[in-house]
């Protein structure tokens, strides 16, 4: 990929989804803790939802944002495991055009050394959807929190420097009112 970065930020549309069959908007401290990180980097929350831990709902809402015309970045966290019910990777990655391969592999060696081999437990994923960015998390605070701060938090940063992703994401029309 070729050395893409602005000179001045560029502040995203993101859009923020738990997948819990059983967290409230206030017992949902990883949608909490995304939410405060990327409105203190720059970007803008769009919205923010809860759904059940579905195939179907989780790809209808994603789906609905890669269609409309102002969600660049989806945060997706929760159902990443492999419980019976964790169905957020089977639901989201039939939806990409592009995959982000390299996100899971990295967030699984970064998460190694924070839980050791219980990592290997994580389907994190990541990947394009109609020119929007999807990135796929564990429903833990602490791996949001890994998640971002370690790689997402770069890669969404216009100025992050030998490349990123933001020039790859769909280009708003009009800008947003933040």
């Amino acid at each position: 990929m070729a050395n893409t970065y602005t000179e001045q930020a560029i502040g995203l549309n993101i859009a923020v989804l738990t997948v819990s069959d059983s967290r409230t908007e206030d017992t949902d401290k990883s949608g909490q803790l995304l939410s405060e990180r990327l409105t203190a980097s720059g970007h803008r929350l769009i919205d923010k939802r809860i759904v059940a831990d579905d195939k179907y709902r989780i790809r209808a809402q994603v789906a609905q944002w890669a269609a409309d015309d102002v969600t660049q970045v989806v945060l997706v966290t929760g159902g990443t495991g492999f419980t019976e019910r964790d169905s957020t990777p089977d639901a989201i990655a039939p939806l990409f055009d592009k995959t982000v391969d390299g996100f899971g592999e990295l967030f699984r060696q970064i998460s190694y050394q924070e839980i050791g081999s219980s990592t290997i437990q994580s389907r994190a994923i990541a990947g394009f959807s109609n020119d929007m960015l999807i990135f796929c998390l564990p429903g833990s605070t602490n791996a949001c929190r890994t998640a971002w701060d370690n790689i997402i938090a770069d890669q969404l940063n216009s100025q992050h420097k030998p490349c990123n992703f933001v020039l790859r994401l769909k280009q708003l029309k009009e800008p947003c009112d933040g």
